[in-house]
């Protein structure tokens, strides 16, 4: 595999573009899986990291490693406190709402069935960028099918949050073959050519507390036909 690209380097925090299909850590929902973010890093670097958040296996984007025992434990701090900001780049299917926030708790473990699970209260905000209307048709009753590209910030930090939320509003993300539609996922991969699931980690936000920094990785060239429908004043989001 090739080298990862790496956003950002300092003393305390390596930051890096994951790409999509590569776990962060070991795990053992994928235990046959021999290669990680965290392992190719290390190696990479030749010294030890600390993960200081996940992204899921299909997730592309920024990713982010403490450099030392300190720094994971400071920066550990403000992820888990909310100090930290992260936006998204999304498609889903239907039109979106112009803009929005989604509070719906969430059932703690998304691996189990929700019914008699605890919920904990989760919060995403969204801004729609860009609507699709493609000649496919996934429902008999439509000659058409109708996609969004969204703006996502977590505003807590649960697990799969942004993938569960969206399946709330009845707008799923392309290509989530765990809370999805496969009939979309399937007609979206052969319309752009790309199968995957189409969400990515645009940038993260460190608070002034750890520098104040803003850490940004690019869409892959796979969201070139999404980002070049954008109007002019949304090019900045993306």
């Amino acid at each position: 595999m090739s080298p990862l690209r790496i956003l950002h380097l300092d003393g305390d925090l390596v930051a890096i573009d994951k790409p999509p299909g590569l776990l962060v850590h070991p795990s053992r929902l994928d235990a046959h899986e021999a290669q990680t973010a965290l392992g190719l890093l290390r190696d990479q670097l030749g010294e030890r990291l600390w993960p200081l958040h996940r992204l899921d296996k299909a997730t592309s984007g920024v990713l982010l490693f403490a450099r030392h025992a300190d720094a994971a434990r400071s920066l550990g701090i403000a992820f888990e406190t909310g100090q930290v900001r992260k936006g998204y780049l999304a498609l889903v299917r239907g039109w979106t709402a112009a803009a929005g926030t989604i509070d719906y708790p969430l059932a703690r473990d998304p691996e189990l069935p929700s019914a008699g699970q605890p919920r904990v209260a989760a919060s995403t905000s969204y801004e729609r960028l860009a609507l699709f209307e493609w000649p496919m048709r996934v429902d008999p009753r439509h000659e058409t099918s109708r996609y969004a590209l969204v703006a996502v910030q977590p505003l807590t930090g649960r697990r799969h949050q942004i993938r569960r939320h969206f399946k709330h509003l009845a707008h799923p993300l392309i290509g989530d073959t765990t809370h999805g539609k496969g009939a979309h996922n399937r007609a979206v991969a052969a319309w752009l050519g790309v199968e995957r699931l189409w969400l990515h980690a645009h940038w993260i936000e460190l608070p002034a507390g750890a520098g104040n920094r803003r850490i940004g990785a690019p869409p892959g060239a796979e969201w070139g036909a999404l980002i070049g429908a954008l109007p002019a004043g949304h090019k900045e989001h993306a």
